[in-house]
C-alpha cells in the first residue's frame, strides 16, 4: 500500500498555533511549515511504537497554553507572534508510519521536507526520537554550507547501534557524512550516554565544537554564540533532555545540569541574528512522563520564540517566489 507524505494529526488540537493543515505540499504555500515525524528507526521490536511517536500530537495538544491567541501581546518576542503580518504557517501533520516497509517513513520524511523547502517555507519539525534530523537533513542536500547547531545531553557520534546506522545514538555522526553540513556546535553535553571514547575521539577528529553545559553555565550563552561564525546558516536541532529535567522533565535520558529556557531562547535568538536558520526540530519528549505538560508547552515556546525572532529579522518579508529562488541562489554561489 503506498501512504501519503504526512496526514492529519488524529485528535484533539489539529494544528500547531491554530493554523490550517495542508497535506498537499505539491501545492503548498507557506512561509512555515510544522512537521510531525513521529517515528524514529528502532534498535530494537518493541521500541518502534515507543512513547515519543505521541510527542508532536502531545504538542499540538497544548496549543492554547503555548499561545492564548495569536492577537495576545508575547513577551518573549516583544509583541505578537507574528508581528502583524500576513505570515503563512501551517501544519502539514505527521509523517505516517508503514507496517509492511518499516525505514520507508525516513524516505517520506526527506521528501517531504524537500517539498517543503522547495515551497521556499522553513520547517520547524517535532519528534520522533533523535533518529529524525538525519532525513531532515539529508533534504537540504546542495543547500549548504550549514553550520549545525544541537542542543543536547549526548554528542550522539555512534556509528551504528545493533546494526541500526540511523538511530537516535547517530544523527551528528550521520550529518558529519554530508557534504552540507559544516560546522557542529554541540552545546549542553554532559553527564553520559551512548558516547564511548571512540566516539568523543571521531567528534574531535571532525572538529565538533563540543560544549559542556557547565562551559554554559560558567561563561554564559553569549560565549557560545561568540564562537559561532557570523552570517552563516544554521540549522537548529533541539534534543529534550539537552534541557535542564526541571523545565523539560519528560525525556528517557534526564541528567542534571542542563540547559535553561532563557539560554536556549537566548541561543534561538541570537541566531537569527546572526545570520539565517533554515529550520530546527525538536525531539526526545515522552509525554507519559510529563508534568503539568510542561515539557510539551516549553517546545512550543521555543517553536514561537524562532517564528517570532524570524518575522522580526524580516525572514519572510521577500515574496515566496524569491524564497524559492533563495536555495539555489546559495547553491550557485558555493559552487
Amino acid at each position: 500500500m503506498s501512504l501519503p507524505l504526512t496526514v492529519p494529526p488524529r485528535a484533539g488540537h489539529q494544528s500547531f498555533l491554530y493554523s490550517p493543515v495542508v497535506t498537499d505540499l505539491d501545492a503548498l504555500e507557506a512561509d512555515v511549515a510544522i512537521l510531525g515525524i513521529p517515528y524514529g528507526s528502532a534498535y530494537e521490536p518493541h521500541a518502534i511504537a515507543n512513547d515519543q511517536i505521541k510527542a508532536p500530537d502531545a504538542v499540538r495538544a497544548v496549543t492554547d497554553r503555548i499561545s492564548r491567541g495569536l492577537e495576545r501581546y508575547d513577551f518573549d518576542v516583544g509583541g505578537t507572534i507574528y508581528g502583524d503580518r500576513d505570515l503563512k504557517v501551517v501544519d502539514v501533520g505527521n509523517v505516517p508510519f508503514d507496517i509492511h516497509d518499516r525505514s520507508s517513513h525516513y524516505r517520506r520524511a526527506e521528501e517531504a521536507v524537500r517539498k517543503i523547502l522547495a515551497a521556499g517555507a522553513m520547517p520547524i519539525t517535532i519528534g520522533g526520537d533523535h533518529g529524525i534530523p538525519i532525513p531532515i537533513l539529508r533534504a537540504f542536500e546542495g543547500r549548504g554550507p550549514i553550520t549545525l547547531i544541537q542542543v543536547d545531553a549526548h554528542i550522539d557520534w555512534r556509528d551504528h547501534v545493533n546494526g541500526v546506522y540511523d538511530g537516535l545514538s547517530s544523527p551528528i555522526r550521520r550529518a558529519s557524512e554530508m557534504d552540507h553540513i559544516g560546522d557542529i556546535f554541540q552545546i549542553g553535553i554532559r553527564s553520559q550516554g551512548s558516547a564511548r571514547p571512540e566516539e568523543v575521539e571521531a567528534a574531535l577528529a571532525y572538529g565538533a565544537n563540543i560544549i559542556p553545559a557547565f562551559e554554559v553555565h560558567d561563561g554564559g550563552i553569549d560565549a557560545v554564540l561568540a564562537r559561532i561564525p557570523d552570517g552563516g546558516q544554521y540549522y537548529i536541532t533541539i534534543d529534550a533532555d539537552g534541557l535542564d529535567p526541571s523545565v523539560m522533565p519528560a525525556v528517557e535520558g534526564p541528567a542534571p545540569g542542563g540547559l535553561t529556557f532563557h539560554q536556549v531562547r537566548r541561543l534561538i535568538h541570537g541566531l537569527v541574528g546572526k545570520g539565517r536558520v533554515l529550520g530546527m526540530d525538536i525531539v526526545e519528549i515522552t509525554p507519559s512522563f510529563d508534568v503539568n505538560n510542561i515539557t510539551s508547552i516549553t517546545a512550543g515556546r521555543l517553536m514561537v520564540n524562532l517564528i517570532g525572532s524570524a518575522v522580526r529579522a524580516g525572514y519572510f518579508d521577500a515574496s515566496s517566489t524569491e524564497r524559492r529562488l533563495a536555495p539555489e541562489t546559495t547553491r550557485l554561489c558555493n559552487v
